[in-house]
């Protein structure tokens, strides 16, 4: 599996504001760290794991800033598998839905949740797009879903920085190379600045790029 991209626990621990908020997260790890290794239950839609408790409650304990490393260390720690990430991102707030995202690459083989990355970029949140382009999805998105993901980015303002692999990908890309010549016409025809990272990832392409 792909290394987690998101902060070590040492990490984390580090971060948070004082001992009690230390003390709810090891209590948190622990609790997810028994869950992994108790036997499987079937899922109830009445009764939750303690650790799923403290996914929800992650930004009220450890600060808003930590939620989403704490979170993605949580699924990591209760080794959840996609049915629970599912569950939990169909049900989760925004915050919630970033941590599972992150937590992809080091919880899931093959692409078998893209379906949580497409909906992700499906919306129009820039935190959660962000998320959503990291690097399971450098890994396991197809070609034409990938090169959306890109001009989703560059349409919602989102850095392409936060494209995971992004020169890999590009590299050598024509159609992505006439998408995003397509993209930055439009935009200029319509009195509208083109971004500047569309002339960075056109250059990743190979293609000479146009007077944009």
């Amino acid at each position: 599996m792909t290394q987690p991209s998101f902060r070590t626990r040492d990490d984390v621990s580090a971060a948070l504001p004082d001992d009690t908020a230390r003390a709810w997260f090891d209590e948190a790890l622990a609790d997810a760290a028994a869950a992994a290794q108790a036997p499987p239950q079937a899922p109830s839609p009445y009764l939750a794991h303690p650790w799923e408790l403290r996914f929800a409650a992650a930004g009220r304990h450890c600060g808003h800033d930590n939620a989403d490393a704490v979170r993605a260390l949580l699924l990591v720690e209760a080794r959840a598998g996609l049915e629970t990430l599912t569950r939990l991102y169909r049900h989760g707030s925004a915050a919630e839905r970033r941590a599972v995202l992150r937590a992809l690459p080091a919880l899931v083989e093959g692409p078998h949740a893209v379906h949580l990355v497409e909906d992700a970029l499906r919306s129009n949140d820039t935190r959660l797009i962000s998320a959503a382009v990291g690097p399971y999805a450098a890994a396991h998105l197809e070609p034409h879903a990938w090169r959306h993901a890109v001009l989703k980015c560059l349409f919602t303002g989102v850095p392409l920085d936060a494209v995971a692999g992004l020169a890999q990908r590009a590299a050598g890309d024509g159609e992505l190379a006439r998408m995003l010549t397509d993209y930055a016409a439009e935009r200029t025809a319509a009195g509208r600045d083109v971004p500047d990272d569309l002339g960075r990832v056109l250059n990743l392409t190979g293609e000479e790029p146009k007077e944009l």
